[in-house]
């Protein structure tokens, strides 16, 4: 197989799991860094500077949410959390501290690889692919023109609201990046995620899928993570 070159550190303690997943990307053509605990995370993250990150939460000499906040005090690099921790307060927390994707434990290979390669493609976009304010958006069928704040779908304006609007750039900013409802109530009203605030943007989501010809249960274009946040798919 034709290598990815893609460097993937992983940062798991128990020996079964780190060896599966390690074969899983090695076999997809992956190189693999691998970490037993935080503090060798750190020096082989600094000595080999990978492309993305794999983590697990329950390290034996730190929680790995000390490495996420090592990590994006210098760098935006794709951090997908693999944890066994399945409480909703735990997968906010992790997003919202930096961590691009969580996926609990027992998890599928095919679905773990799939968000692997959601991560490092969406990595690869800039500003001047149009990710940022001043250029173009496009995914799939669907066009965002910064400049002019529009939205089209198979080449058909859709009318959203200023709010809506904001909604939908901020997830193209962060498309494939599980945004939390507290991250995005903060960044569209200033506001914190009271149960008004939440049912406000769960509302406005709503539009947005309808305006996108999202069929109730579609997710074509946006996921939702209940109880968490929101996706754009790539």
């Amino acid at each position: 197989m034709i290598q990815n070159k893609y460097k993937i550190l992983l940062v798991e303690d128990e020996k079964n799991v780190r060896n599966i997943v390690a074969t899983m990307l090695e076999t997809e053509g992956y190189q693999t860094i691998l970490a037993n605990s935080c503090s060798s995370a750190k020096t082989l993250f600094t000595s080999y500077l990978p492309e993305l990150v794999i983590l697990d939460l329950g390290l034996p000499d730190m929680d790995g949410m000390n490495f996420l906040e090592f990590v994006r005090k210098d760098s935006l690099i794709p951090i997908i959390v693999l944890s066994a921790r399945t409480n909703e307060s735990d997968k906010i927390a992790a997003l919202d501290g930096g961590a691009n994707d969580y996926i609990t434990k027992p998890f599928s290979s095919g679905e773990l690889l799939a968000r692997v390669r959601a991560a490092l493609r969406n990595n690869r976009f800039s500003a001047d692919e149009g990710r940022l304010p001043g250029g173009k958006f496009t995914l799939k069928n669907l066009e965002i023109d910064y400049d002019a704040r529009q939205v089209f779908i198979k080449g058909e304006e859709i009318h959203l609201t200023q709010t809506e609007y904001n909604i939908v750039a901020l997830l193209s900013e962060n498309c494939g990046k599980m945004i939390t409802y507290a991250a995005i109530i903060k960044a569209t009203w200033g506001d914190y995620p009271t149960e008004n605030n939440i049912k406000k943007l769960q509302v406005n989501m709503a539009n947005i899928r309808k305006k996108f010809g999202d069929k109730p249960g579609e997710q074509n274009y946006i996921a939702n993570e209940l109880g968490v946040g929101y996706r754009l798919n790539t």
